[in-house]
This record gives C-alpha cells, sequence and structure tokens, in this order.
C-alpha cells in the first residue's frame, strides 16, 4: 500500500512539475498563429453567404460589407503599427475605444471578432453567425492563447464594433427605408421593366453618408445624350447600338454578360408561377476577387484586412455616386424604348434591373474597386476569377483588376441593360472614387504617394 502511495505521489508531482516547467505561451507566438489570414477570408465569405440568403440589394450590402469591415479594421490597428486608423480620414468617424497599456492581446483575434459582431448587427440570419461561430472561436484557443488574453481580446473587438455600429447608425440609412420613386411618365425617363415591374431600387441612395467622398456628386458625370427618336440624334444612334448588339451577340460575349451579372434577386417567369434566383451582389463578387488574390499571392492578415475595408469603402462610395446620377437623370432602359419604338419582342440577354440606366452601376464600382485593389496588391497581379462558380457564371482570368473592371463595363452592353455612354462613364467616375478613396483614407503612409500618380 505504501509503495502504491509513492508512486501515485511520484506521478503527480512529475506532472506537476511537467505543468509548471512548460513555458508560458508567448505574446509574439501566438498572435503570429492568429495571424492567419484565412480565418478572416472565411468571415468575410460567411457574411456574402448571409447577404446571399438575406436577399440585400447591391447598394444596401455594400453599405454592411463597409462597417463590418471597418470595424475589423479598426481592432487590427493598435498591433500592427504600420497601419493607422481611419478615425479623423473618414467622414464622421471619431476615435474609437484603445487597448489597455501594459496588458496582452491577440489584435488578429480581435479583428476578425468585430467583423464578425457588424456583420451580426447588420444582417437577419444570426443562425448562420450561431453556427459558424460554435467552432470559429476554438481554432484560437487551440494555438495556446491564454485564456484572458481570449476574452480580452474579444472584449476589445466587442467595444470596436459597438463604436462603429453607433457611427453607422448617424448614415440616414433608417432615414431612407421605405420611401418609393414616383415614375414621372415624361418622355424618355425610367419606368419599371419586365418581367416582374418592380419598383425602382433604393431610391434615396443619395441621401446616405459617403465615407470620402465630400458629397454625392462629387464626380458628376456629363448629361447623358438627350432623348431622341430621331434616327439621326446620339440618342437614338446608342440605342441602335444596344439593339444590334443584342440580336447578333457572339458566344463569348453571351459568356462575358453572364459571368458580370452579378443580379442578387432574378425573377424567372414560367407560365403563371414566378420564382427567384439568388447570387452574389457586384460588390460581394469584388471582395471575393480581393479574397483569390490574397490567398494566390499569400497576403499578410494585416494587408487582406486592409483591402478588404479600401474596398467596401470604394463600392459604398461608388454607388453612392452613380445612385445620385440614376435619379437625377432618370434615363429610360434600351428595353423600354426598343419595346416601345423599335420591336415590341426584343428582349436583353440579361434581365434589366429595377432603376434608371445613367450611369451603370457596375462600371462605376467595379472601376472604383480596381483602383483600390491595384493599389494594396499591385496593377499587374494576373487572377482566375471562380468567384461565382458555383451559381453557373464560369470561370475568367484576367491580367489585372482594371482589365476586370473594363469587361465587367463592357458586359452591361452586352446584357442589354445599358447604353455605351452609361458603361463609359459610370468607368470614368468609377476610376476617380477609387482614387479619391486612396487619397482620404491613408491606411499606411505610402497611400499618399501612390494616390497622387
Amino acid at each position: 500500500m505504501l509503495k502504491k502511495s509513492f508512486l501515485f505521489l511520484s506521478v503527480v508531482v512529475i506532472g506537476f512539475s511537467f505543468y509548471a516547467c512548460k513555458p508560458k505561451s508567448d505574446a509574439k507566438t501566438y498572435n503570429a498563429k492568429a495571424a492567419d489570414p484565412e480565418l478572416f477570408h472565411q468571415s468575410v465569405e460567411l457574411l456574402t453567404d448571409v447577404i446571399i440568403h438575406d436577399i440585400f440589394k447591391p447598394p444596401v450590402a455594400s453599405r454592411i460589407y463597409a462597417y463590418a469591415t471597418l470595424a475589423g479594421y479598426e481592432a487590427m490597428v493598435p498591433g500592427f503599427p504600420e497601419y493607422q486608423s481611419l478615425a479623423n480620414k473618414v467622414k464622421g468617424f471619431k476615435e474609437g475605444p484603445m487597448p489597455e497599456n501594459g496588458k496582452d492581446y491577440c489584435f488578429p483575434l480581435a479583428s476578425t471578432r468585430a467583423f464578425l459582431k457588424v456583420a451580426r448587427t447588420l444582417t437577419f440570419s444570426g443562425n448562420f453567425f450561431d453556427d459558424y461561430e460554435k467552432t470559429f472561436y476554438k481554432k484560437y484557443e487551440e494555438m495556446d492563447i491564454p485564456q484572458d488574453v481570449i476574452e480580452r481580446s474579444m472584449a476589445f473587438g466587442d467595444s470596436v464594433a459597438a463604436h462603429v455600429i453607433r457611427y453607422s447608425g448617424g448614415d440616414k440609412y433608417k432615414q431612407t427605408r421605405g420611401i418609393r420613386f414616383t415614375v414621372t411618365n415624361l418622355p424618355g425617363t425610367w419606368v419599371p421593366t419586365p418581367p416582374a415591374y418592380a419598383d425602382a431600387c433604393e431610391p434615396e441612395w443619395n441621401k446616405i453618408r459617403a465615407f470620402t467622398l465630400d458629397s454625392a456628386g462629387q464626380f458628376p458625370p456629363p448629361p447623358p445624350p438627350a432623348y431622341n427618336k430621331d434616327r439621326k440624334s446620339a440618342f437614338w444612334k446608342e440605342t441602335m447600338q444596344v439593339y444590334d448588339l443584342g440580336k447578333n451577340l457572339t458566344e463569348e460575349q453571351k459568356r462575358i454578360a453572364w459571368f458580370w451579372d452579378d443580379n442578387p434577386f432574378v425573377m424567372n417567369v414560367m407560365g403563371h408561377v414566378m420564382f427567384a434566383n439568388k447570387k452574389m451582389t457586384p460588390g460581394g463578387h469584388w471582395l471575393a476577387i480581393h479574397t483569390t488574390v490574397s490567398r494566390k499571392t499569400k497576403a499578410s492578415f494585416e494587408k487582406s484586412v486592409e483591402g478588404y475595408v479600401l474596398g467596401s469603402i470604394a463600392l459604398l462610395d461608388g454607388f453612392i455616386s452613380c445612385w445620385h446620377e440614376k435619379y437625377r437623370s432618370i434615363k429610360i432602359r434600351p428595353e423600354t424604348v426598343i419595346n416601345t419604338e423599335l420591336d415590341p419582342k426584343w428582349q436583353p440577354f440579361l434581365q434589366t434591373p429595377p432603376f434608371p440606366e445613367y450611369t451603370s452601376g457596375h462600371s462605376t464600382i467595379s472601376a472604383a474597386a480596381a483602383e483600390v485593389f491595384s493599389f494594396v496588391h499591385g496593377d499587374k497581379v494576373s487572377f482566375t476569377d471562380s468567384t461565382e462558380y458555383k451559381h453557373g457564371h464560369g470561370v475568367m482570368s484576367f491580367q489585372s483588376f482594371r482589365e476586370a473592371a473594363l469587361m465587367a463595363s463592357v458586359s452591361r452592353m452586352y446584357g442589354g441593360i445599358h447604353y455605351w455612354s452609361g458603361c463609359d462613364e459610370g468607368n470614368k467616375c468609377g476610376i476617380k472614387i477609387g482614387q479619391e478613396v486612396l487619397r482620404i483614407a491613408q491606411t499606411r503612409k505610402r497611400n499618399k504617394e501612390v494616390a497622387v500618380k
């Protein structure tokens, strides 16, 4: 009996000695493990899935991405000295919570926590986040991060998220809910289009507070060609361009149009039955391109998070600027003109979205995103985009972000839903918006040098 007791005591002492001698987890080591960009990439992909499920309109989706990525970025900054807060740079955003001096934090964990907290708050389907978080936070526990550091980091992420959520409450989003657009029925102005004849999407979006623009009309495009049924007029020529192109689309042009469709709610009509397909928004598509390139180039956690926030800001400000012009010019869609004046049986290759034509939203936000991502990753990064392969939209390769943006722009004319002027001027405006985001945001000191070239 005495022998057994001695043996047990020896095991306990040895076990205690091993535990006592086990080195304390080093902050530098666990922060390096936690700075796995894949953890943030997967969280953004989760938000995209929720946005698709909840059927948020493209402008609204861009707002959700902007605030969620802002929270993720701000919670990251204290742990990465080469990066700077966006406080007092983007409009109305003030300094937020700061970590306690002398305390250890895992800032990559705080970053993902802040992102997920805001993403959950601004969407509807909380069960998606519940299921995701059941296993997600356990990954950090497996990195030997001390429990007090985990709790402190998550609390810091929560405080940053709360700060960003309060900031979001002042952007006039709530005040613009439920406001409907009154169709003027004036010649050459927009009217609802088939098959759903839906109400105009977000007619008050130009009232939303931008992040970097001094006003929604800071970069106004020139007036579109005036409505004119004279066969020699500029308007009629661009209408015939869409009509003739639509009747003679090549398979490659169809592939390009379908690839960039990004219509989050396509209405299908079969006899008396109507059903919808849900897909990614154009903003979600561009953030997914950033994810693809970040993975390909093995971009760091901080570079990836920087790209998400700059891209999201460019998308939101692009929608605000574009929507300002859409509901200023209220330009008629090609489908309406062609069906009324030329060919009642003509249909565009893509379904016409429910808002005025000029300028092209795809063209504007794609060019803005391309400018930002060209700064983050370089302007000659090639990539293969399989973002919407799972939605049946194929795979395409590009030599640069700007090449992809130009293709996204022209795809709208191939789709029969935009005139060339709307695509071209949207692209020009988007470039200016992307450059303005880089000039104002200043995430790193070298931003200024790049943006003024």
